[in-house]
């Protein structure tokens, strides 16, 4: 449903609001001052932040989530007022919100109270208006220092490389491969690699996934800007996991230097591999692997304490790796998708038909699945428990319509409630339209007179 959808993304994204305030270690006076960061950047009360971790520390993810609302929503800002709020942002870049809607009271244009404070903020950042936008085209030029993590899986990074053509398309037609990998910041080590045959989001969640199962879950993600990467599915999965997202600044290509100057060293890879001339994907990736256990990571890196290797500094981390049962993991890699029930009781799915039940008729369900294996869906709808479904099998012989629920079966009526209002609103009707005077009552006055 479109509502649970939203409700979803808007957890997703205050669970990357806070994300700086759950890592471990944060002392009182630091945890304060990133909150007055966050609180300048958003536009956010402190006392909202400390109700969003509250609910966070309560309930995870499904704590942040906005509770639903029965009644319709309606256009919150018009589009004359939010222009004008727009205009003396950039009138001056460093005023609050707040300024804003005390100026547009002042002046009339909006009556007290009429404007919230959360509502303009978020108009704001969806028209590139926000205070962070602002500071972003303000702050020019590129980072003076290089960054480190100090620990293994603090941060990791990743990446897409384009590589060779191999005979691997129809008919044995050259097609081009693609080498995606995640790397720990602090070590250098490459947690997975692999050439896929795809440019798509699916080859960064399966290198993400073996990255994850292998070695744990890292504290932070960084990414570049790439279509493959700012994905909702990659918001929605970190969210779940408590993995905080960020992206580089566009435009910027030096703050991702470290997984670049890997993709630098492949391309040696590439040149010796060319003489292997691998027929097939697997040939390359077993190629690949063995470069990278001897060529890479077994070998002294100069940018690491003592020139260690990136395996020796990440096998000698002291730092505790963090894992989770399989079945949150795979939850959390799960898509979701949605889909009109339609008049028999079913949903189509990827070419397929799946029956979802009666009471969904006409309904918007969210349909959660696994990418990689579509025989079994979780339907999700607002108000009602989940339910697994799989691919309705269609007979030779027609089946008995199946029957509805308890609750929405026929309640039996001793009158009509239709009828019975209807006759109150008519004598309600017409005891408003009775006469005020009464020209019969005259008549037989003034005949007594005479």
């Amino acid at each position: 449903m479109k509502d649970q959808k939203k409700a979803e993304e808007i957890a997703a994204q205050r669970v990357q609001l806070l994300s700086p305030l759950l890592a471990d270690g944060i002392d009182v006076a630091k945890a304060r001052e990133i909150k007055s960061r966050i609180c300048e950047q958003t536009g956010l009360s402190d006392r909202t932040l400390r109700r969003y971790l509250a609910q966070y520390q309560k309930e995870g993810f499904k704590g942040l989530k906005p509770k639903s609302k029965d009644r319709v929503a309606k256009e919150a800002i018009t589009p004359q007022l939010l222009e004008q709020a727009i205009l003396l942002r950039r009138e001056v870049p460093s005023r609050s919100v707040a300024q804003i809607i005390q100026i547009l009271e002042w002046e009339g244009k909006a009556q007290p109270g009429e404007l919230k404070r959360s509502t303009l903020q978020e108009k704001l950042s969806l028209r590139g208006y926000s205070t962070r936008h602002m500071q972003m085209y303000k702050n020019s030029g590129v980072a003076a220092r290089r960054f480190q993590r100090r620990h293994r899986n603090q941060l990791w990074h990743s990446d897409i490389k384009y590589g060779p053509y191999l005979p691997i398309g129809v008919n044995g037609a050259m097609k081009q491969v693609f080498l995606v990998t995640f790397i720990d910041d602090a070590t250098r080590f490459v947690l997975y690699g692999d050439f896929y045959p795809t440019l798509d989001q699916v080859i960064v969640e399966d290198c993400f996934r073996n990255a994850i199962q292998r070695f744990g879950l890292p504290e932070s993600v960084y990414f570049d800007n790439g279509k493959q990467y700012k994905t909702k599915w990659m918001t929605r999965t970190c969210s779940k996991l408590g993995i905080r997202l960020l992206f580089a600044k566009p435009y910027s290509p030096e703050a991702t230097g470290k997984v670049e100057r890997f993709n630098r060293i492949v391309d040696s890879f590439l040149s010796e591999a060319v003489l292997e001339k691998p027929k097939t994907l697997d040939k390359l990736n077993e190629l690949f692997q063995v470069w990278l256990s001897e060529c890479y990571q077994n070998k002294t890196h100069s940018a690491l304490e003592n020139k260690m290797s990136p395996q020796t500094a990440y096998r000698s981390d002291k730092h505790t790796l963090r894992f989770i049962q399989p079945e949150i993991l795979m939850d959390a890699f799960l898509h979701s998708e949605s889909r009109q029930v339609d008049k028999s009781g079913c949903i189509n799915f990827m070419g397929k038909k799946y029956e979802v039940g009666l009471q969904f008729i006409g309904c918007k369900v969210d349909v959660v699945y696994d990418p990689s294996d579509i025989t079994e869906l979780t339907v999700e709808y607002e108000g009602q428990p989940s339910r697994k479904v799989r691919e309705l099998v269609i007979g030779e012989r027609s089946g008995k319509r199946p029957s509805l629920p308890d609750y929405m079966q026929p309640q039996p009526a001793q009158s009509s409630r239709l009828l019975s209002a209807a006759k109150e609103k008519m004598n309600q009707r017409q005891n408003q339209q009775t006469l005020a005077i009464s020209f019969k009552t005259v008549w037989k006055e003034e005949r007594a007179d005479v």
